[in-house]
């Protein structure tokens, strides 16, 4: 192999490399995203479930579950 088939051979090598190093950040990133959307969709939810205990605790207080 000459010089130019060599530095050739190891752009090769290197552009393969970093495309694979690219990928694995998309899916990381893509990994936290999903994460971050499942937490959000939880606290929603908890939040959810705190307010609706509060508003039955409110109806019971003035007995309008009557």
């Amino acid at each position: 192999m000459d010089q130019s088939q060599n530095l050739s051979h190891q752009a090769g090598q290197a552009t393969g490399q970093a495309q694979e190093k690219a990928s694995n950040m998309m899916g990381n990133a893509r990994n936290a995203a999903q994460s971050a959307q499942q937490s959000c969709q939880e606290a929603g939810q908890q939040m959810k479930a705190k307010a609706q205990g509060a508003a039955d605790a409110v109806k019971s207080a003035i007995g309008a579950n009557k």
